[in-house]
Formats: C-alpha cells, structure tokens, sequence
C-alpha cells in the first residue's frame, strides 16, 4: 500500500479579514477559548482559489530505516476477529471516503495567510450517488470540549441523509457552507423534500501546525473530497482533516479499521474511521505495551530549536473524532451503544478523555430503512456482542494506524511534531513478546 500520495502546493489569495477583525492573537489562543468565541465570531467565508491533492508531508531528517506502513505490516494485530478485505470503513458495502489535503506556506504564522496544515475528509454512508437515500444514525459524546455540528436532527429523527465531514476547529462554518453548496448543486430541493438533509461537520484542534483564525477549507476542498470520495483503500495518516494533528505526541490524523463479525450464520462488517488528536507521550499503549512510556524524545518542537525548558511547552493535543459505519441492520439506539463501545477502543490506546478533549461519536447502519407504516428489522439486543467487539477492536486499530502512517510535519512558526519511530516500536514490542 502505498503511504503518500503525490505532493501538490499551491498558492492562493489570503482570506479577507477586513469584515472579522481577529483580537486574540491565534498563536496564544486555546482551543476552548477559540470555540467559546463562537464559530459566528469568526466568520467563515468560502475560498476563491485553490489547488488540492493528499500529499506527503515536509519531513525533518531523521535516522529511521523503515517505510511508513500501517500496523499490521508491522506484524502487529490487534484483537481476535477478521479483518474485512481492506481493513478499513469501505469494507462496508456502500461507503465511500475521500479526502481533500492543503499544504502551503512555511514560516512565521500570518492569520489568513498560513502556513496551511489541513483538509477535510468525506464520509458518504451510501456514495455520491446515493447520498439523499438516508441511514439510520445516532451520536454519542464521551468528552463534549469539541464539536460536531448538524447532529441535531440525527438525534431527533435517528436518520441521516448528507455527507460527514472532518475537518480542523476554524474551518467548521466553511465546511458546512460548503457541502450545503454541493448539496444544493446536486439536488436543489435538498432542504425543502424529505428526508431534509443536514451534513454533519466535526472538528479537532491543529493549531500547532495550522493558521486555524484563516478558516482555509471551504466549498472547493469540500467539493473535492465529496467527488473523490471511493470505496477500496483508504488513505490514512497526513490526510484530509487529520493533515495537522497528532496524538501522544506524535504525528498522527486518520486512520482506518475494520471487523468481519458473524451473527446467527450471516456476516456482517463493522468499520470505523477517527481523526485523532489526543493523549499524553506515557499514555501510549499498543497492544496493551507501555510504547509511550519508552519513547521520552521526539517529543513536538515549538519554534527552529528545541526549548530550553519544558515550561514553554504547550499542553498535549486533544481531541478524538470516531465514525462507525456498519451493515447490520440496527436502530438508532443500538447505534450508539455502538458509539460506546469505540470509546472502550480508545482507552485501550490510552485514551483517558481529558478534561479538555472533545471526543465525539457517531455510527449508522447502511441497512435498509423501510417505508413508513412498514416494519422495521434489526438484530435483536442479545446478538449485538459481537459488534461490539469488532468496534473496540476496530477503533484500537485505527488509532494506531493513523500514528504509523503519519509523517513527521513541520508547519506554523516552525513548529515540528515528529512521527512514532516504527524502527523502535517494532523492537519495543519485541522486547514485550509480541513479535518474533
């Protein structure tokens, strides 16, 4: 597989920020004073310009021999259950993913200039083409520092008809605006016929990379991953809204898994996407192995040299989107047991969900809905252990695959968070037993 696709830079004209005037300066601004702000504060405005592709990104030099790959080439598995054919979210039938990657600029951060260290991540539950046939959905909060806008009617009605979009914390309004855009283009009656169509939109924090105040992703980036978006291998990593964020310190963003799960002689799948962009160095956990604990450098640097002192040193990342596609027919409130279970995945990472994390969840079933006044089949509760079972697994695993196939970035102010060295991991696991 391969685990970069080819680099595109592009230039584009800044953002204007004459309407929004930006007081807090955005190098100091936390992430929960930029949501306290309110996303209507920061007006969000659509892009004029722009020159896409998921690229490789900027590496600092470094002494590992090993390629990037994911962790099961490691020899690395987690769990008991199969894997479907891809090991990802697309083994669901139907589900589509894409991802539009920005990258530019270098240097001191100009707010609506850059340096650019995002993109946005599509998830269709039934294709471009299908994308108005709803689903049956439900969402599940863990930790609620975060957001995931347009769950409200998921909560009212169980159902979803829009795409999902990932993306960083600015650029939430300009996502949405931007696939209402290409909802409207494709069906003008989107939001006058039923099922209305809300998209969902969720964020995590990239700051340390990214000019998060110059909201870069918009109509044009949305458009391009909602196009591209395809069934098959999904990229992982540097890519889409996972481009700027890390996790225990590391270099880390989307990453993929999936479970085969058998109930009653019929098989189902269970596939789980996250953006991750959380957790502590020691809270590193592979296979139940202390990894973080035994990794103390390569810790993210702030600025051309290290720092003198850990005092300078922002807190660690936060943050954890989980999207869990299935093809088991389930209604919404079993759809967010689902949710819970990711949860439990997560911990097994060494995810603890921090006072400030936003870790939010999402699941739906790409089962038929019926038409109304007909009956609706779904699993009885008694045989849901099983999926359960492959999202805890499914989510451990693709946590761990946005770490291995991340790439050491360096973006804002020269800001540079390293990549998980697989050189070391591979013998720290061996040092535990768990490879030959």
């Amino acid at each position: 597989m391969s685990s970069s696709p080819r680099r595109a830079d592009c230039e584009r004209p800044a953002s204007d920020l004459s309407q929004q005037k930006i007081t807090e300066s955005v190098d100091t601004l936390s992430r929960r004073r930029f949501l306290g702000l309110g996303l209507g504060t920061l007006a969000l405005s659509s892009v004029s310009s722009s020159c896409l592709s998921a690229v490789s990104p900027q590496a600092a030099s470094g002494t590992e021999q090993l390629p990037r790959q994911r962790l099961r080439a490691l020899g690395i598995s987690i769990g008991e259950l199969p894997t479907g054919s891809f090991n990802a979210m697309t083994d669901v039938a139907g589900v589509h993913v894409g991802h539009a990657t920005r990258i530019h600029g270098e240097g001191p951060l100009v707010v609506g200039q850059g340096p650019v260290r995002s993109g946005v991540t599509a998830i269709l539950p039934r294709s471009a083409e299908n994308w108005r046939q709803p689903v049956w959905a439900a969402d599940w909060i863990l930790n609620g520092n975060g957001e995931l806008t347009g769950t409200g009617p998921v909560r009212r009605s169980g159902k979803l008809a829009a795409p999902i979009l990932l993306t960083d914390t600015g650029s939430v309004g300009s996502v949405y605006d931007g696939a209402l855009a290409w909802m409207l283009d494709q069906d003008p009656t989107c939001l006058d016929t039923l099922p209305i169509s809300t998209p969902v939109v969720g964020e995590t924090w990239a700051n340390t990379l990214h000019d998060t105040g110059g909201r870069h992703i918009g109509t044009a980036e949305v458009a391009q991953a909602i196009t591209s978006a395809t069934s098959g291998v999904v990229p992982e990593g540097c890519v889409g809204g996972g481009t700027g964020m890390r996790a225990f310190r590391f270099k880390a963003g989307i990453g993929t898994a999936s479970r085969r799960v058998d109930v009653e002689s019929t098989a189902y799948h269970v596939g789980v996407l996250v953006q991750a962009n959380f957790g502590g160095r020691s809270h590193l956990r592979v296979d139940g192995v202390p990894v973080g604990e035994q990794i103390a450098d390569l810790t993210p640097r702030y600025g051309p040299e290290p720092a003198p002192d850990s005092a300078t040193i922002p807190p660690p990342g936060n943050s954890l989107l989980v999207v869990i596609a299935t093809d088991a027919p389930l209604l919404p409130n079993q759809l967010q047991r689902l949710c819970k279970r990711a949860a439990l995945g997560a911990a097994r990472t060494g995810a603890i969900a921090t006072h400030g994390s936003g870790d939010l969840l999402l699941a739906f079933s790409t089962a038929p809905i019926v038409d109304e006044g007909r009956a609706t089949r779904a699993l009885h509760f008694g045989h849901l252990s099983g999926l359960y079972q492959g999202v805890v697994e499914s989510t451990e695993e693709a946590i761990l695959n946005s770490l291995t196939m991340a790439t050491t970035m360096t973006g804002r102010d020269d800001n540079t968070i390293f990549a998980l060295p697989l050189d070391r991991l591979v013998q720290i696991m061996r040092d535990h037993g768990r490879l030959p």
